[in-house]
């Protein structure tokens, strides 16, 4: 495993990949404190940092990045279902559970959301509560913000 730090507008970042595929974006405040792998770049880890880069400058969108992120199937769909969420758009835990034709898996959903390996790329900051309140964020409901907004998604 590689990994690398980015400095971004919602904290340090720690992007990792397998060499080939980027398998996580780490929060700083959410990081082991002894990461495997060693500290160079690949590829697939200078793509991803590039694209942030241009993601924060608003200048990107969609992102276009090898992703291989580890979770079960159940996890693999509701994380397919985050990415199909456009770019400034919301959606509630109940919107995505009922994508996935499973309206009652509210909490399952919010649980695979709250343990999405690839924030920011798999955009899970663009779940909200159904009552339109922004709920917790692996990253902090101040970094959600700042997210939001860059989107225009709220004020």
């Amino acid at each position: 495993m590689n990994y690398q730090y980015l400095d971004s507008p919602v904290g340090r970042l720690r992007l990792v990949s397998d060499g080939h595929h980027l398998t996580a974006i780490e929060w700083e405040n959410r990081q082991g404190a002894d990461p495997a792998g060693e500290e160079r770049t690949d590829p697939a880890l200078k793509a991803c940092a590039q694209q942030l880069g241009e993601y924060f400058a608003g200048k990107r969108r969609h992102f276009d990045l090898p992703l291989l992120p580890a979770g079960t199937p159940f996890q693999q769909q509701v994380w397919a279902a985050l990415a199909a969420i456009p770019y400034g758009a919301l959606r509630s835990y109940r919107d995505v559970a009922r994508t996935l034709d499973r309206p009652k898996a509210v909490r399952a959903v919010g649980a695979a959301n709250g343990r999405n390996p690839l924030p920011i790329v798999v955009p899970c900051h663009r779940v909200i509560g159904s009552d339109g309140s922004l709920t917790g964020f692996a990253g902090g409901l101040a970094a959600k913000q700042v997210l939001l907004r860059l989107e225009g998604a709220i004020e």
